[in-house]
């Protein structure tokens, strides 16, 4: 099995691949420091697996997934992450993850997601299904209010919402998506119309919570 890793801290990269290569089957062939690195090698190296964090700067995990399954839906997707709150798992799990292991978990739990993925199964750590438990069993509605209003917005203005939220400036998001400053404008605007924000500096509220700012 070809896997990509991606998180955007080095040491995590390191433990992982040797981890991965000295007790299972798996040939890593590559490694990405972000959402949009991972989707570029996905491209080029066709893995048949991708492990991959949630907080990552300039395209987030739970973003690159969706795009992921989108241009590669044959691609099988294991969030590997701290953050296992309810609406990141939920997320992830709609956009066709097959796994969602908690990074504080025993290597045991990455192996077991490992060997159901390649059974066509979805794998959660207990931890994970636990969160998911919980929110079925709570009577709060919040979670999807929250979905909901993340949905009004497109792939894009995402990606422009967590560019802000990380401090990028306007010509260095059009510079990292490849468009117009003008556009990024207009789609900064767009995202404050839909969510009804005022100010600029609520973008990054809204991104925090949303789980599209890197942590």
């Amino acid at each position: 099995m070809k896997v990509i890793l991606a998180d955007d801290h080095t040491i995590v990269l390191q433990g992982l691949r040797s981890l991965l290569e000295s007790k299972t089957a798996v040939n890593v062939v590559g490694e990405a420091s972000d959402g949009r690195e991972a989707l570029a090698l996905t491209e080029k190296l066709k893995p048949d697996l991708v492990i991959m964090d949630i907080a990552m700067p300039g395209l987030n995990g739970l973003e690159a997934l969706q795009q992921l399954q989108t241009a590669h839906p044959l691609v099988k997707v294991i969030i590997l992450s701290m953050h296992v709150e309810e609406n990141y798992v939920g997320r992830a799990l709609r956009s066709g993850a097959s796994g969602f292991v908690y990074k504080g978990s025993a290597f045991d739990d990455l192996e077991l997601a490992l060997k159901a993925v390649t059974h066509g199964e979805v794998f959660l750590s207990s931890k994970v299904s636990q969160v998911l438990v919980n929110g079925f069993l709570k009577t709060s509605s919040e979670p999807q209010k929250d979905q909901k209003m993340l949905e009004v917005l497109s792939a894009r203005e995402r990606e422009i919402m967590q560019l802000f939220a990380e401090g990028k400036n306007r010509a260095g998001i059009a510079e990292i998506l490849s468009i117009s400053v003008k556009t990024v404008d207009r789609h900064k605007e767009n995202v404050k119309d839909k969510l009804l924000l005022k100010k600029d500096e609520e973008i990054y509220n809204m991104a925090k919570m949303f789980g599209l700012a890197n942590h």
